[in-house]
């Protein structure tokens, strides 16, 4: 009986994991695609906070800083290259272009989750040089 419940409890575990690393992957690309509403009203918390030194840190400061983004630069494209999940977090690393032919840069997400709900947010990145010494690039 122990070994069903501790089996159990491993299965869910595994299942919660694999729910907020969706829920981040989902929250990234509904907002890579324009729909920053969405995105909020699906998975932020009511208490969300961001750490991005740019922007006030609430949630409707960075809402409204990614619909002006978003408005600006209506072909975006999001190349999620993984997400990594440990505990209450998830980690998304990406590279981002604003327009078409960009170079873009490479960006890490980190999310901090309250049950499904996004809670809290960091961000940072770096843009793509035109020319690297470094032959296995950045992606």
């Amino acid at each position: 009986m122990n070994q069903t419940v501790k089996g159990s409890a491993a299965v869910s575990k595994k299942r919660t994991s694999e729910a907020v690393r969706d829920v981040a992957v989902k929250f990234m690309s509904l907002v890579a695609s324009g729909k920053i509403q969405e995105a909020f009203d699906r998975h932020v918390s009511r208490d969300f906070r961001h750490h991005n030194p740019y922007f006030r840190g609430d949630a409707k400061s960075l809402q409204t800083a990614m619909a002006e983004n978003a408005a600006r630069n209506p072909n975006k494209k999001v190349d999620i290259q993984f997400a990594l999940e440990e505990g209450d977090r998830v980690a998304v690393f990406s590279r981002i272009r604003q327009n078409p032919g960009d170079r873009g840069g490479a960006a890490v997400h980190i999310f901090r989750f309250e049950g499904d709900r996004i809670a809290e947010l960091w961000d940072v990145g770096q843009e793509v040089p035109a020319d690297s010494v470094n032959e296995n690039g950045m992606f």
